[in-house]
C-alpha cells in the first residue's frame, strides 16, 4: 500500500493543517504497518501555474515541444504519476480567502488530465482515478460548516470534494479544525475535535482497505 502525504500550508511549524495530516499519516502507518509513505510539500516544491506551456496534458503532445513545454510537461507527469500510484493520499488544506492556496490549486490542475484521471464520453465525464482514499486536514480560522452563510463562502472543502469525485474517488473524508483563529478555548476545541475524526477517518478507511484485501 503506496500513501502520498501533501502539505501547502505556507506557515512552516505553525500551521495546524501540516500537524493534523502528520497526525493522520502517523495514525495510518499504525494502522497500517507496512504502507509506504512518499511526502510532497507544495509549499517548497511548487509547480508552476498552469500554463499555455503545460497544455499538452490537456491537447496532447506538441510536435515540436520547446524546452519550457518539455519541463512543463515533465512536471506534469511526475504529479500525475505519483498521484496514480498511490492508495491513499493525506492531504493538509488550508483555508485561504475562502479557497484553497495556491499552490495546492497549482497541484490538482496537473493532475486534471484527459485519459490519466478523467476521460469524456458521450454520456458525460467520467473518473479514471477511483478505488483511492482521500484523506483531508482541513484548517479554518473562522467557523463555516454550522451556518447556511458559511457554507456558501466556503470554497474550500466544497471544491476538493468536488474535483476528487470527477477524479473517479468516492471515498473523501475530511479532518477538520476550524474557528482556529477565535480565541485558544476555541482553538484547543477544535483541535480535540479534529483528532476525534482522525480516529474515526483513519479506522474507517483502514477497515475498509482490508475488506477490500479479504475480498
Amino acid at each position: 500500500m503506496k500513501l502520498l502525504h501533501v502539505d501547502s500550508s505556507v506557515l512552516g511549524t505553525n500551521s495546524v493543517s501540516r500537524l493534523l495530516s502528520a497526525e493522520i499519516v502517523g495514525e495510518w502507518r499504525k494502522a497500517n504497518p507496512q504502507a509506504t509513505v512518499e511526502y510532497l510539500d507544495l509549499a517548497v516544491d511548487t509547480p508552476n501555474h498552469f500554463s499555455a506551456d503545460a497544455i499538452a496534458i490537456k491537447t496532447g503532445p506538441q510536435a515540436a515541444p520547446t524546452e519550457a513545454q518539455r519541463f512543463e510537461n515533465a512536471v506534469s507527469e511526475r504529479l500525475v504519476s505519483q498521484f496514480l500510484a498511490s492508495d491513499v493520499i493525506v492531504i493538509g488544506a488550508p483555508f485561504y480567502n475562502f479557497s484553497i492556496p495556491t499552490q495546492l490549486k497549482a497541484w490538482i490542475d496537473r493532475l486534471a488530465q484527459i485519459g490519466r484521471t478523467f476521460k469524456y464520453t458521450d454520456k458525460g465525464p467520467v473518473g479514471l482515478a477511483g478505488g483511492k482514499t482521500v484523506i483531508v486536514a482541513s484548517s479554518r480560522g473562522g467557523v463555516y460548516s454550522t451556518s447556511e452563510g458559511g457554507q456558501s463562502m466556503e470554497h474550500q472543502e466544497s471544491y476538493l470534494k468536488v474535483i476528487f469525485g470527477f477524479f473517479g474517488i468516492t471515498d473523501v473524508r475530511f479532518v477538520r479544525a476550524e474557528g482556529l483563529g477565535m480565541g485558544d478555548a476555541a482553538k484547543n476545541a477544535a483541535l480535540a475535535s479534529a483528532r476525534s475524526d482522525i480516529q474515526i477517518a483513519v479506522g474507517a478507511a483502514a477497515n475498509q482497505d482490508r475488506a477490500a484485501i479479504a475480498a
